[in-house]
């Protein structure tokens, strides 16, 4: 089979991308997604609007539920090494990971790709690697005149280059910047891949990173910023006051290995077809919601809610406009009341007399109109459909905030809120798999592309961190990624505190039994379950055991004498706090909560089992009941 020109596969490549836009809009997917961004900003009704109408936008309430229950957190990624010879880089890679994705901002454009895979029903997230360097003219000790005469006379100037940026990004991608391949199903079976990129026109006929002649002749095609818009140049215009931009086109064609850059005219590629330069292939990752069998796009929170929120916005309208009706009216006899008789019945005023002429009978005289009441249950309607929009989208008034009208137990309360959070934790599985994913390419990407060193910072805390100088090969070795279970949802404070609490509870039995590192315990409770920076401030070294070589410093003779202000202290009382100070909580323990410190003191030695420490007494029973190793009582 002859190989196919350039010239052949640019107009195959051509081709494919024409197949591809028509099938989107064919199909309705523009305008589906544009539909569903509407439904979120709260641009619901279409067409001149006659009159005034309500609108109750659930689907902006419904999408900033679920968006901050599975990324709001920044995620603790953990990396794992394939190979023993690699345990130690993987602890480096860890770090720098982690410290990357804070650092370079990954977490917010992350964070707008899972707001399109909510809303429209996918997102694109790209990783790819960034190089900028700058030259700098060295300076010389002449002057400017004499300067310029020396680089015009041999043509030459010294110059540095300083790196801006050397390292790995990650960016998110518009949906309507994307193409793939019609026939694909899914990510899988997908053959191609493209990615429009909406630049000015000036900026790429002098990027030198294209092909001189393929960018000559490059033309603008609109007159927008904007990429998911086709706006055309108006009929009359200064070119002076509009930018005009193009479309260039990043082609990545999977079965082959290969990519290429092009516009949408001109003959040529700017960038012939050449390998791929990442080893994982593309750079792009697609964030799929609701899958649809036999559909590659797939669907969001909203395209099942549209339906719903439309009805409730048109129930609520006509709630309003029947409000703004009802207006009581009278029907009165005109010649029964004079000029100051019709003041006086239609005046504001309290305990007006109204004088009534003739001698008609008083109930003759006024009456009032009937007014036609709507059903009460035409009110019940807006209710009855945010119950059905929260059974669609799966999301309860509890995940909503609000106080529901019905009293539950709170062990209903529970099992509704566990159902509604099923849902929620299927999202947060892809969403971390997707972070897992991301950071993978992101490693791959300095291991392949970094060029010098660069300084992350890897242990510590804030007040004393320590810094790492590192370059490619602390990174280099294969490695799985995986992200914490559970670090992108929010955690409050309550939560936290409890869990700290439990951890103490369940290691009270391995601590008496002398397998856990106390002041380390101590530390993570501290630091993890109320929050205090700088943990290790608050504990003390522990005293050393019966027997041990003195400490460096105590003068000779002195190893077996008690501590200051424990001289006088009778044989097998060396543990008592000294006289006065029974009920001070030991040296180091001041600042931590009653409960954590009682379970503390519980787990270096307390009392016999059976019997309460004083610092206990207030406590609940059932959390009594777990201190003292003791199954609650039902």
């Amino acid at each position: 089979m002859a190989r196919q020109s350039n010239y052949d596969k640019l107009a195959s490549y051509r081709g494919k991308l024409d197949t591809s836009r028509r099938w989107r809009q064919n199909d309705g997917y523009d305008n589906l997604w544009q539909r569903m961004i509407n439904l979120y900003r709260g641009k619901q009704y279409r067409g001149n609007i006659a009159g005034d109408r309500m609108l109750v936008n659930i689907c902006f309430a419904t999408i900033n539920t679920l968006a901050p229950a599975i990324s709001i957190g920044r995620p603790k990624i953990n990396v794992s090494a394939l190979r023993p010879e690699d345990g130690d880089k993987a602890v480096v890679t860890e770090a720098i990971i982690n410290y990357w994705w804070g650092h370079y901002n990954c977490q917010p454009e992350f964070q707008r790709a899972v707001k399109d895979y909510l809303i429209l029903g996918h997102g694109w997230v790209k990783t790819g690697y960034r190089f900028v360097e700058e030259a700098k003219v060295d300076k010389i000790d002449e002057t400017a005149d004499e300067a310029v005469d020396n680089v015009e006379a041999t043509g030459e100037v010294e110059s540095t280059f300083i790196i801006r940026e050397d390292r790995p990004f990650l960016e998110r991608i518009s949906p309507y910047d994307m193409y793939v391949d019609v026939d694909a199903s899914s990510m899988n079976d997908v053959r191609w891949i493209a990615q429009r990129i909406h630049r000015p026109l000036k900026d790429v006929k002098a990027d030198e990173r294209y092909n001189y002649a393929a960018r000559q002749e490059v033309s603008g095609n609109s007159f927008a910023a904007s990429s998911n818009t086709f706006d055309s140049a108006p009929k009359e215009y200064n070119k002076n006051n509009y930018e005009v931009y193009c479309d260039i086109f990043e082609y990545y064609n999977i079965d082959t290995g290969e990519m290429c850059i092009f516009a949408d005219t001109g003959d040529k590629f700017l960038v012939k077809p050449t390998k791929m330069p990442y080893t994982f292939g593309h750079p792009f990752f697609m964030l799929r919601n609701y899958d649809i069998p036999n559909y590659f796009y797939p669907m969001g929170e909203l395209e099942a809610i549209e339906p719903l929120q439309m009805e409730l916005n048109e129930t609520r309208t006509q709630m309003m406009n029947h409000r703004k009706r009802y207006s009581r009216k009278y029907l009165f006899m005109e010649s029964a009341f004079d000029d100051f008789g019709r003041q006086a019945l239609v005046s504001d005023e309290d305990n007006v007399m109204v004088p009534v002429k003739g001698s008609e009978n008083l109930a003759n005289v006024v009456q009032a109109m009937p007014a036609l009441i709507n059903p009460p249950d035409f009110y019940n309607q807006s209710a009855l459909i945010t119950s059905d929009i929260d059974r669609v989208s799966g999301v309860s008034e509890y995940q909503r905030g609000s106080i529901p009208e019905t009293t539950r137990t709170a062990r209903e309360a529970s099992i509704i809120a566990e159902a509604g959070n099923a849902r929620v934790s299927e999202k947060l599985v892809q969403i971390e798999n997707a972070i897992a994913s991301c950071a993978s390419n992101l490693i791959m990407l300095a291991q392949q592309f970094l060029t010098g060193e660069q300084t992350v910072r890897i242990v510590g805390t804030e007040n004393a961190p320590v810094w790492l100088t590192f370059d490619k090969d602390y990174i280099s070795g294969e490695f799985d990624f995986n992200v914490e279970a559970g670090s992108t949802a929010p955690r409050n404070e309550s939560f936290r505190r409890d869990m700290a609490l439990q951890i103490v509870q369940a290691l009270q039995p391995f601590a008496q039994a002398g397998l856990v590192n106390l002041p380390k315990l101590a530390e993570y409770v501290l630091g993890t379950g109320f929050g205090i920076k700088n943990p290790s401030s608050f504990l003390q070294e522990p005293p050393p055991p019966p027997g041990a070589a003195p400490p460096e410093g105590m003068p000779p003779g002195m190893e077996g004498m008690p501590p200051p202000g424990m001289e006088g202290m009778p044989p097998g009382m060396e543990g008592m706090p000294p006289p006065g100070m029974e009920g001070m909580p030991p040296p180091g323990m001041e600042g931590m909560p009653p409960e954590l410190m009682a379970a503390l003191q519980g787990a270096q030695g307390g009392p016999p089992q059976g019997q309460l420490p004083p610092d206990l007494a207030g406590l609940p029973p059932e959390i009594l009941a777990a201190l003292q190793g003791q199954a609650p009582q039902q």
